[in-house]
C-alpha cells in the first residue's frame, strides 16, 4: 500500500497562489521592476543619472537617451531607475523597521493579556489619534539634522555614497517605520490572542517552557503568514509614503532622485512635456498595484481556511 505524502503548509500556499493569475503576473512584475532598479544602473547600458547637459534640455527619446531628457539634461530613463532604487529602499527599510517594532509589540501585549494589553492598546490609541504626516516630517527633520552634523566625520571612515546613504535615506526609513508600526501591532496581538488558546501552547505549557520560548518560537513562527500579507500590503504604502513626502519637498533631497521628486518636477511641466510626469507615474503605479495585487494573493493563498476546501 502505497503512503501518500502530504505537502507542508508553504507547497499549499505556493500551488494556489500559482492559480492566482494577477498575483503572479504582479510577482514577475515586480521582480522585473526590481531588477532593472537595482541591477541596470551598474551596467554601461544605463547613463549617469547625475550627469547633466543644459545645452540638451528636454530631448526628445534616441539611441542616446531611450525616454528622452529632463530640463538639466539629465537621462530620463536612468533618474527613473535610480529613483526607484531610492523609493524602493525606503519602502523596504522602513517596512522591516515597523514590522520588527509591531510583531514584538503585539506579541507581548496579546500574550500577557489583561491590564498590560489594555494599557498598551490605549497608547496604540493614542498614537492613531496624532496627525501621521506631521509628525515624520518633523521626526524626519531631527534626525537628518543629527546625522548631518557627523557626516564629516562618518565620510573619513566609510565611502561617499555609503554615508549619503545614511545621511540623507536612512532618517526618513527611521522614521517611517518607527511611526508606521501600530497596525501590525494590532494584528499579531489579535492572532496571538487567539493562538495562545489552542493546544499546541498547552502543551507546551505542560512541558515547561518558558513564556519567551512559547511567545517567540512556538507561537510567532506559526504567525507567519499574517505577517507575511501585510508585509507586502505595508510596502506600497510607505512608498506611497516616501513619495508624497518627496513630493512637498521635505522627503529624498537633491540631487538624490526618488519617484517622488520625479512626480514633483514633472507636475511642473505637465502641460508642456506631460512625459516627465508620465512615465514615473506609470512605474510608479505599476509598482503599487503590483504590491497590493501579490498581498491579496498571498492572503488568499496563505488562508488556512482555503487549504480545508
Amino acid at each position: 500500500m502505497k503512503i501518500e505524502q502530504g505537502n507542508s503548509l508553504w507547497s499549499d500556499a505556493w500551488l494556489r497562489l500559482k492559480k492566482n493569475r494577477m498575483a503572479l503576473i504582479s510577482l514577475w512584475v515586480l521582480v522585473f521592476i526590481f531588477a532593472a532598479c537595482f541591477v541596470l544602473p551598474a551596467t554601461p547600458l544605463i547613463k549617469d543619472s547625475l550627469a547633466q547637459n543644459l545645452s540638451n534640455s528636454f530631448a526628445p527619446p534616441s539611441a542616446e537617451h531611450w525616454l528622452g531628457t529632463d530640463k538639466l539634461g539629465r537621462d530620463l530613463l536612468s533618474r527613473i531607475l535610480n529613483g526607484g532604487q531610492v523609493s524602493l529602499l525606503v519602502g523596504l527599510i522602513a517596512t522591516v523597521i515597523s514590522i520588527i517594532i509591531g510583531v514584538i509589540y503585539g506579541a507581548i501585549s496579546g500574550y500577557n493579556g489583561g491590564k498590560l494589553d489594555a494599557v498598551m492598546m490605549r497608547i496604540v490609541d493614542v498614537l492613531y489619534g496624532l496627525p501621521f504626516l506631521i509628525l515624520v516630517i518633523l521626526l524626519s527633520i531631527v534626525i537628518s539634522t543629527t546625522a548631518k552634523k557627523y557626516e564629516s566625520d562618518l565620510i573619513v571612515f566609510l565611502p561617499e555614497g555609503v554615508v549619503n546613504l545614511m545621511v540623507n535615506i536612512l532618517p526618513l526609513c527611521l522614521t517611517i517605520g518607527i511611526l508606521g508600526w501600530y497596525t501590525m501591532a494590532r494584528v499579531v496581538r489579535s492572532q496571538v490572542l487567539s493562538s495562545k488558546k489552542l493546544e499546541y501552547v498547552e502543551a507546551a505549557v505542560s512541558l515547561g517552557l518558558t513564556h519567551k520560548n512559547i511567545l517567540f518560537k512556538q507561537i510567532l513562527p506559526n504567525q507567519l503568514g499574517p505577517i507575511i500579507v501585510y508585509t507586502t500590503l505595508t510596502i506600497p504604502g510607505f512608498i506611497l509614503t516616501e513619495a508624497t513626502l518627496s513630493f512637498l519637498g521635505v522627503g529624498v533631497q537633491p540631487p538624490n532622485s526618488s519617484w517622488g521628486i520625479m512626480l514633483n518636477e514633472g507636475a511642473n511641466y505637465m502641460e508642456t512635456k506631460p512625459m516627465l510626469l508620465v512615465l514615473p507615474s506609470l512605474v510608479f503605479a505599476a509598482t503599487l498595484l503590483c504590491l497590493n495585487f501579490l498581498g491579496d494573493g498571498l492572503r488568499d493563498a496563505l488562508d488556512p481556511k482555503a487549504s480545508k476546501d
